[in-house]
């Protein structure tokens, strides 16, 4: 039977949805459980892009068109949210990729601001790092984003086709990749 799904990758504790594509379903995986419906209250989603989860299986999930992060614990109960419209710190346009580090530090994606948002479990902000460009530790179309047991942060850009690598304090360490425009930094 073939049928289309979702495509969904785990890497380190972030699950990352990739675009739909057809494939061959052998056998269906057990319903566990599901949460949300559509809307902008509490524990409602409008457009919701990434999820991951914390050491102790809390869940944040990144609300794309209401501009926010919500938090749930493994049940699916709501217990928090942080994040508006605008481009101020702790505000976002269309926060996209999420991922938790051993710490329990949360890393978002600000997708149409070019830049990543760092926040404790609780949504206090605390950093951010890159803006729009071409060059080492700028975006164009940052996307996706995991940590891995080290603490170092890997960024997808759709646009430049290249992932960076940065230490959990936001030094730049090294991309890889090969568009032309990424290999100058000055092609802004």
């Amino acid at each position: 039977m073939t049928s289309w799904v979702r495509r969904f990758v785990v890497i380190g504790s972030t699950l990352v949805m990739g675009a739909a594509f057809p494939c061959v379903v052998w056998a269906q995986p057990p319903y566990i459980t599901q949460w949300g419906s559509f809307g902008s209250g509490n524990g409602q989603f409008n457009g919701s892009a990434a999820a991951a989860v914390d050491a102790t299986g809390n869940v944040y999930v990144t609300d794309f068109s209401n501009n926010r992060i919500q938090k749930f614990d493994n049940n699916g109960t709501y217990l928090t949210q942080w994040g508006s419209p605008g481009s101020g710190n702790g505000q976002f346009d269309s926060p996209d990729g999420i991922a938790v580090d051993a710490a329990g530090n949360v890393y978002v994606v600000d997708h149409s601001h070019a830049r990543i948002q760092k926040f404790d479990g609780n949504g206090t902000y605390l950093t951010q790092r890159g803006s729009y460009g071409y060059g080492n530790g700028l975006f164009e179309l940052p996307t996706c984003i995991a940590v891995d047991a080290a603490g170092n942060v890997y960024v997808t850009d759709a646009s430049t086709n290249r992932v960076q690598k940065f230490d959990g304090s936001g030094t730049f360490l090294t991309s890889w990749g090969s568009p032309a425009a990424a290999a100058d930094s000055s092609a802004i």
